[in-house]
């Protein structure tokens, strides 16, 4: 990673994420990897002309939505955070009423919060999202 060295997630960093999102330790090390190939500004931040650089997103008719699902209203910048926030959407709806912390925010992968997610992505056109492409390689 050379210097991207000073960007690396702290432990604490991490455990947040992991919670927050469901990911795996590894997971989240690898998706950590592959977020840092694609700063080409090695900034910290991932920009709408990096995503548009993968192969797989570039050839997909709803290349644009997936893309779009990454920025807030009015962003032009997504974190390492936020990235991970995104794809949390993705995953797949598990078995929460085992895990899930009485006291703690609903998990993203819940699935209230993925109607809410898609619903946010839904165009006048009545189209909605699909997120069958490759950021994780």
């Amino acid at each position: 990673m050379g210097s991207r060295a000073s960007t690396l997630l702290r432990d604490e960093e991490l455990e947040e994420i992991k919670k927050e999102t469901g990911f795996s330790h590894s997971q989240i090390t690898r998706l950590y990897s592959r977020f840092t190939s694609l700063d080409k500004g090695e900034n910290g931040t991932l920009s709408r002309e990096d995503f548009q650089r993968i192969p797989e997103l570039a050839i997909n008719p709803l290349g644009d939505q997936i893309i779009n699902a990454f920025f807030p209203e009015g962003e032009d910048q997504v974190n390492f955070r936020g990235f991970m926030r995104t794809l949390a959407h993705f995953r797949p709806i598990e078995d929460n009423e085992k895990s899930k912390d009485v006291n703690g925010p609903e998990p993203l992968n819940s699935r209230s919060n993925k109607l809410v997610e898609e619903s946010r992505q839904l165009e006048p056109t009545g189209t909605s999202m699909s997120a069958h492409c490759c950021i994780e390689r």
